[in-house]
């Protein structure tokens, strides 16, 4: 009788398989992505390395000595004790964090640009406290440019009555004033001593929401060709919901990650993080086998490091607010050994 093994569900639940159940999931995650990415599936070779990372009885898995890869985190430095400063340095200090970001709770360019000031403040007293590169964060989020929170139509209120031009109109009149406020805040944290930026869940409102984010960054590069650019993406394909958008020729609208990594190039990302969301009915070894298909045609071509996202319910990590260790350590561990990546 096949050994059973304890592993986990997408949504973190513990469960039995064998090494047969644990395989046949890998393969089957393999090939859907392969599918949707237009790509080969993973080797014979790669899911037997898989097999023997997600059969192990261990309860944490790690990659060999010398193949450690970059941390880094996205909104670190919260608010759960002392100062957003005090965070920031526990996860240098304490946590092996290669990357900061500092952020504001309400995370959203639109946002932040109202508190600029005080943000700005908190980077300068940040950097004088700190020793690894400090970037800050926010989404692009152009749904809060909508009504009745923003000043433009709601797109999703027009679509479902027919109205699609004036749908598209108000998507583009958002794109105006997102670039806007992503280049003004942008100005005062450079200013103010940052490293860098991070335009994290780009594409989470459509095509629109990513040529936001990819049209204030070239003018953000253009600007200050030495700040580093981190682009998160919001999932694996991006959503038409405006279907006609383009980036240099390139249409936007269900982009999977090689294609939605080239525009981020193009646009001067320095650090690119591709989204792949998790299936929560299916074991983390589907999930992962997901990824990795999806992702690597984008690692046969990037020309920057990429960093793929692994927080809570993305790249195979399991929808979880507190992600189960050994189901974390195996998921980063595998986008490691397989694809090499540069970091997560």
């Amino acid at each position: 009788m096949e050994r059973r093994v304890r592993t986990r569900l997408g949504d973190g639940g513990l469960v039995e398989m064998t090494p047969s159940e644990i395989r046949a999931d890998l393969v089957a995650g393999s090939e859907l992505g392969a599918r949707r990415a237009k790509a080969t599936p993973l080797t014979d070779a790669e899911i037997d390395h898989l097999v023997d990372t997600f059969a192990s009885e261990a309860k944490f898995s790690a990659v060999d000595m010398g193949d450690e890869v970059v941390l880094s985190f996205d909104g670190s430095g919260n608010l759960d004790s002392g100062t957003r400063v005090d965070e920031l340095y526990s996860y240098q200090s304490h946590r092996g964090a290669d990357m900061l970001e500092l952020f504001g709770i309400d995370y959203s360019y639109k946002a932040i640009k109202t508190i600029l000031p005080w943000e700005a403040q908190w980077m300068k007293t940040a950097q004088l406290n700190l020793i690894a590169p400090l970037q800050y964060g926010a989404m692009p989020d152009l749904g809060r440019y909508s009504m009745p929170d923003g000043p433009i139509p709601n797109w999703s209120e027009l679509m479902p009555l027919g109205r699609i031009d004036e749908a598209r109109e108000a998507q583009m009149a958002a794109v105006e004033h997102a670039v806007a406020d992503m280049v003004y805040v942008a100005d005062g944290m450079w200013e103010a001593g940052a490293d860098g930026l991070d335009f994290d869940t780009a594409g989470a409102a459509g095509d629109a929401d990513l040529l936001a984010a990819l049209t204030a960054i070239e003018q953000i590069k253009g600007k200050y060709p030495d700040c580093g650019i981190e682009l998160g993406m919001a999932g694996e394909c991006t959503l038409g919901m405006h279907g006609e958008l383009t980036y240099h020729g390139k249409r936007l609208a269900g982009m999977w990650p090689k294609d939605q990594m080239k525009v981020a190039q193009e646009a001067g990302v320095t650090i690119f993080g591709p989204a792949v969301n998790v299936n929560t009915t299916k074991s983390v070894a589907w999930n992962v086998a997901r990824a990795c298909a999806l992702i690597k045609p984008c690692m046969e071509e990037a020309e920057i490091p990429i960093h793929p996202n692994v927080g809570m319910g993305v790249g195979g990590v399991p929808m979880s607010p507190y992600p189960p260790v050994d189901a974390v350590s195996r998921v980063s561990r595998a986008l490691v050994d397989i694809l090499k990546v540069d970091g997560l």
